[in-house]
């Protein structure tokens, strides 16, 4: 077979691999190729569900033997809450594994090595680069050992995420507001203040169609403001997590310079699973993560709104940002119904890290 088949069917594999909402698991896709006939493929739809190439191992059936598994991510070689994938792998007798990137985590990789020593033929790194950008988040959080965090924001075209009585909602239409709550399920977690969970009194779900699992939902109360008894804490989804200082609650936080340590932060959601997270904000929580060094992407929703005057979304009162002065780089912008969506990367080495905590609110 030449090498535009090969990449075909592995680039069928990545794009099979951006569905579902596997977090805190890796995305992966898989193709089960004999001759030149696709015979079973799968992705891994969420965590706890079956991984691809089982997904793609069960709908070849007996055609899967002998045949070649196109996989974007190193097949596991341990026992989660599924089997390895490498031993399902040689149990239905393939004849050849291609896999577009080796697995950083420790506890599942090896799995290239146990396949050859099954005598089973590989080849590590068809398409590398575009299966790496389809698992971004989960390769980047494990690769640096903390949670991949995107910073979310909803803002009008003059800057204000919502008005000086803090009312804001529905800035932004339905197309939007989708894709926010599909960003949720993507990171597998959303970060709120206090402030915002007294004003709004989010659910902080994922409220679209294919989520298994409800992100973890985390809200940040220096002050101690809230009571345990808002939505998100009440209600059914993914588990709520309420961050106070030490000696202040369940889930305790560090303090650096009287304020929250974000590095502490990071490590303590990292022990708890969480490999991705939405930070949403209000104001002062996306200021201060985003001043932190330790934010990874910005996704900003623009509405075609004007306020006038209002609560500034980031930087000082009355003058947004520039990119340049958060060190962003914009890699696409989009239309979303009437919203314009604009996608950021944070360029870490282009900056100096400010100190990493979260003030409380004045």
């Amino acid at each position: 077979m030449d090498a535009s088949a090969t990449e075909a069917f592995m680039r069928r594999a990545i794009r099979l691999s951006r569905r579902g909402f596997p977090m805190p698991n890796p995305h992966v896709g898989c193709v089960l190729v004999q001759g030149e006939e696709v015979v079973g493929e799968g992705f891994h739809d969420h965590a706890g569900g079956p991984h691809a190439e089982v997904v793609a191992l069960a709908k070849a059936g007996s055609r899967a033997r002998g045949a070649t598994a196109y996989v974007t991510l190193e097949p596991c070689n341990h026992r989660g809450r599924t089997g390895p994938c490498t031993s399902a792998l040689i149990d239905a007798g393939v004849g050849r594994v291609v896999v577009a990137s080796r697995d950083p985590n420790p506890a599942a990789s090896g799995g290239v090595e146990a396949l050859a020593e099954a005598g089973i033929p590989t080849q590590v790194g068809l398409c590398e680069d575009e299966a790496r950008l389809a698992n971004e988040a989960w390769l980047t959080a494990m690769e640096r050992g903390r949670p991949f965090v995107v910073l979310k924001a909803a803002i009008t075209l003059d800057g204000f995420l919502a008005r000086h009585d803090g009312t804001s909602r529905w800035i932004t239409g339905e197309r939007a507001r989708r894709e926010a709550h599909r960003l949720r399920a993507e990171m597998g977690a959303v970060l709120v203040g206090a402030g915002t969970v007294l004003q709004d009194d989010p659910l902080l779900t994922a409220r679209i169609p294919g989520v298994e699992n409800q992100p973890v939902r985390v809200a940040l109360d220096f002050e101690s403001r809230l009571t345990g008894k808002e939505k998100m804490f009440r209600s059914e989804g993914g588990p709520a997590l309420l961050v106070r200082p030490p000696h202040g609650g369940e889930f305790e936080c560090p303090l650096a310079e009287g304020g929250f340590d974000l590095g502490a932060l990071w490590d303590l959601l990292w022990r708890r699973g969480i490999r991705g997270i939405l930070v949403e904000g209000g104001a002062h929580t996306l200021r201060s993560f985003a001043a932190s060094g330790l934010a990874d992407r910005l996704e900003l929703f623009v509405a075609p709104v004007l306020f006038g005057s209002g609560l500034p979304w980031i930087g000082d009162r009355g003058r947004p940002p520039f990119a340049s002065d958060l060190g962003l780089t914009l890699d696409y912008s989009r239309r979303l119904g009437p919203d314009l969506h604009l996608s950021f990367r944070f360029s870490h080495a282009s900056r100096e890290h400010a100190p990493v905590i979260v003030r409380p609110k004045k």
